[in-house]
């Protein structure tokens, strides 16, 4: 077994000791392929201080043998047992079961919970992903591979970026490109619009064509064994207005200030802090959006998360988005974000595709 695969599995079952559980129940996909390097769906992990179960079904139960790492892979006759009956074969009796509770629907879990009354049933969130924030070097690789996809895709696009072309056509020209230079699939779905529409923080692409003058944002990843990286570029097409260069400033000085405060033991708060005040002095801060980024890997967005409410101090192997922006309606919009590794001195930055504001006619 990967010995990474096996400290992870560790150190959730000190964690269910610490909080007097029997066992817990893995419901979220990247949760389970964490802990076991699965990479399938329709699957549930069982952990215990003692053994660590995955239950899937004939879809895909060998491809889990395939890919597990220090699982017992079980098979699951959907037709002829629950959920929940086959859960309960995997628990002592009585026990105290903890749940992955953000990834379930409340129906689906009233259905295994019926079968599983006579156990203590404890919803729990967070605890995996507290793990997932700090990323080892194998990791940070994948993440790095994913940012070097998106990069170089992205070089590939910018030559189609001419007067007439839409929203829609560049957007699926980047992610063929992405999937073209080995992306497992899109980081999310590909944000790419025009003119006033980049207001929109998470507008879809249309068939909006672009103009001389126009602003332009791309917000798009790449995927590598399931890591995810996440980068937005601003532009516009041809010469800037000086409003518009006031804005694109404001963002980019915004942007590499919190930068410049990138270390172990900083607090994400005064990262917001000071981001916003450079957005604040340059008059746009009421058009700032909330949160300045995000921890990023098996999710697109995961712990730590940067915003005003969430007072986290930075660790070496966080890795993080820093992405300020500032939208105002009807006009448009401009956001910058990279993709950065937290380092025993500070900070790398993983995402490396050049700046230009304006772009060549």
């Amino acid at each position: 077994m990967n010995s990474h695969f096996f400290q992870r599995q560790q150190i959730l079952k000190q964690q269910l000791i610490n909080d007097n559980l029997t066992a817990i129940l893995v419901l979220g996909h990247e949760n389970i392929r964490y802990l076991s390097g699965f990479s399938g769906n329709a699957a549930y992990a069982i952990v215990t201080p003692a053994s660590c179960v995955l239950i899937t079904d004939y879809r895909y139960f060998e491809r889990a043998k395939q890919e597990c790492q220090g699982f017992e892979v079980i098979c699951r006759d959907r037709d002829n047992e629950s959920l929940g009956h086959c859960i309960n074969r995997f628990l002592p009796a009585n026990s105290d079961l903890g749940f992955d509770a953000a990834f379930i629907n409340v129906a689906s879990w009233q259905q295994v919970a019926n079968d599983l009354n006579s156990h203590t049933l404890v919803p729990i969130q967070g605890v995996i992903e507290r793990q997932r924030m700090i990323k080892n070097d194998w990791e940070v690789t994948q993440i790095k591979a994913a940012a070097a996809i998106a990069d170089e895709a992205l070089a590939h696009t910018l030559p189609y970026f001419k007067v007439g072309v839409s929203e829609r056509d560049l957007a699926l020209e980047l992610e063929f490109r992405m999937q073209k230079l080995g992306s497992e699939g899109m980081s999310f779905a590909t944000i790419l619009m025009f003119a006033e529409r980049t207001s929109l923080p998470h507008g879809s692409p249309s068939e909006r064509t672009l103009k001389e003058g126009d602003f332009i944002t791309l917000d798009f990843g790449a995927v590598i064994n399931g890591y995810r990286s996440d980068m937005t570029r601003s532009y516009v097409l041809g010469k800037a207005s000086s409003k518009q260069t006031q804005i694109y400033n404001a963002v980019a000085t915004a942007q590499q200030t919190a930068i410049n405060l990138l270390k172990p033991g900083v607090d994400c708060i005064d990262l917001q802090n000071a981001s916003q005040r450079v957005l604040d002095d340059s008059g746009y801060g009421k058009w700032a959006g909330q949160g300045l980024g995000h921890g990023l890997g098996l999710f697109l967005h995961e712990h730590p998360f940067i915003n005003k409410n969430v007072s986290h101090v930075l660790e070496i192997g966080n890795v993080i988005t820093i992405e300020p922006g500032i939208y105002i309606p009807d006009f448009g919009g401009v956001r910058l974000e990279e993709d950065i590794l937290i380092t025993p001195t500070g900070y790398e930055i993983l995402t490396h595709a050049p700046k230009p504001f304006e772009l060549e006619l």
